[in-house]
């Protein structure tokens, strides 16, 4: 189980192919987001000699990041070509280096860097100790992962090691060194990760040792099991990204970045990290099968063939597009509770955090549907698409515009709205009606025009429905 972050790392890697023009472009609208820093205008870092105008202020709109702020003349005049300063672990100032971090942080963040150069970049634009926190999540489920993914570790020894591997962030000395995988630096320098963890405010060690140990009973679970129906197909996904999801949602709720109710809503939380778990594992057929690995739904493919390796058969093409296209319906079905849970979200690092992964995994099944790519070889969004993607998806219309268009113009049109599509393209609109009809009260707005727009949809709804 490769990248299964809430498998919004694996989604995420497509940025770190789009190359360093590309990847600029995301930080400045992702790292140097308006949230992205200490909140209200004058309350820079410690120690930053830059004057209180060139800091965010919790007053700007949403998507408006610092490189925007900054090129306008009067910032640009007070910020200086270069600059360093001295922050603290816990408040760190995005123009400036990271000097003061603790030695075992800045291994952390080194680790980080390594084992996912894309992630590094999102988490690093989380706001104040959220990062730490959140970079720290990450490293102990990629250790986690990357015991569960060896497969020269005999299943009599890797199993008490997954059951066990919560209680290892209490064992200051404890370190994994017979792995062969790419990641095991993560295993070998286990105590420097710990430490760390340990160091955390007691409220996030709760979250992640709760996490961590879920996930390794629910991955030995599935060492010897085959994922047969679509439940187990949940259930799965649920132990490999969907915790991770619930996680990170307690971590945003436990910072206070976020309201109590983003991390109390399990049903949410786990759907977003269902969404990008079954997208990767929809991408995924192919090189899947090279490595003898299997995680589509005996239930759905057996409709089709007598082994699931048959897909990859050219005689057996237009089945498997059928196949592929019946489990993207399925996953479609969890696109209403990632509106619910976006619609949630205040903190713009947070937003960012957890809408780009959402939108990139949108785009990435519309390139699927009906593709029989995806069977042949690999399939990838455009690198331009991207790009567009990651500059747009910063706020909540465009979201919702972006998901909107997807499920409409390209997946929707290849079947016009038919059975359980249609049922999730139906559930998708009334979820966007309620957020809207939300916005317009929260923000006593009430126009004709606004009016107009929300019965539009109800009628657009009902016309489906018929």
């Amino acid at each position: 189980m490769e990248e299964k972050f809430g498998a919004g790392s694996t989604i995420l890697m497509a940025a770190a192919s789009c190359g360093t023009k590309a990847m600029s472009l995301f930080k400045r609208t992702l790292v140097l987001s308006p949230a992205a820093a200490p909140k209200g205008m004058g309350t820079p870092s410690r120690c930053c000699p830059l004057p209180p105008a060139a800091w965010p202020s919790k007053d700007w709109a949403r998507g408006e990041g610092v490189f925007v702020r900054l090129l306008s003349p009067t910032a640009a005049g007070l910020c200086p070509q270069s600059h360093s300063c001295s922050t603290s672990a816990t408040s760190v100032c995005l123009l400036c280096p990271q000097d003061s971090l603790s030695s075992g942080l800045k291994t952390c963040y080194k680790y980080l860097h390594q084992t996912s150069r894309s992630f590094s970049v999102v988490i690093q634009a989380l706001d104040e100790e959220l990062r730490h926190a959140v970079c720290i999540f990450y490293l102990i489920l990629r250790a986690l992962d990357t015991l569960e993914d060896d497969m020269t570790i005999s299943i009599e020894k890797k199993v008490p090691l997954l059951h066990n591997f919560h209680s290892y962030l209490y064992e200051p000395d404890w370190r994994f060194m017979e792995s062969k995988e790419k990641d095991r630096q993560v295993l070998e320098d286990f105590p420097t990760i710990s430490l760390e963890f340990r160091k955390l405010a007691l409220k996030y060690q709760t979250v992640i040792a709760n996490s961590s140990r879920k996930m390794g009973f629910g991955m030995a679970e599935f060492l010897n099991k085959q994922v047969t129906s679509e439940e187990e197909w949940d259930k799965y996904c649920h132990y490999v990204a969907g915790l991770v999801g619930i996680g990170l949602s307690q971590l945003f709720s436990a910072s206070e970045l976020e309201d109590p109710v983003v991390g109390n809503d399990l049903e949410c939380a786990n759907s977003m990290g269902l969404f990008l778990q079954k997208t990767n594992i929809i991408r995924d057929y192919l090189d899947d099968h090279k490595s003898g690995r299997e995680f589509w739904p005996q239930e759905v493919w057996s409709k089709y063939v007598k082994k699931l390796g048959d897909f990859a058969k050219p005689e057996n093409i237009d089945l498997a597009v059928q196949c592929m296209n019946e489990l993207i319906t399925n996953a479609l079905r969890h696109i209403p509770d990632v509106i619910t849970y976006l619609s949630r979200l205040r903190n713009q690092s947070v937003f960012n955090f957890c809408a780009i992964p959402q939108v990139m995994a949108i785009a990435t099944l519309a390139t699927c549907y009906n593709n029989q790519q995806v069977f042949k070889g690999v399939v990838k969004i455009r690198k331009g698409q991207t790009v567009t993607l990651m500059m747009d998806a910063t706020n909540m219309p465009a979201v919702k515009a972006i998901i909107d268009q997807y499920m409409e113009e390209d997946i929707g049109a290849a079947q016009d709205f038919g059975g359980a599509l249609n049922e999730a393209r139906l559930e998708f609109l009334s979820r966007i009606i309620v957020f809207e009809l939300g916005e317009m009260l929260e923000a006593n707005q009430s126009s004709c025009l606004q009016v107009r727009s929300v019965k539009l949809r109800l009628v657009y709804a009902n016309t489906l429905s018929n």
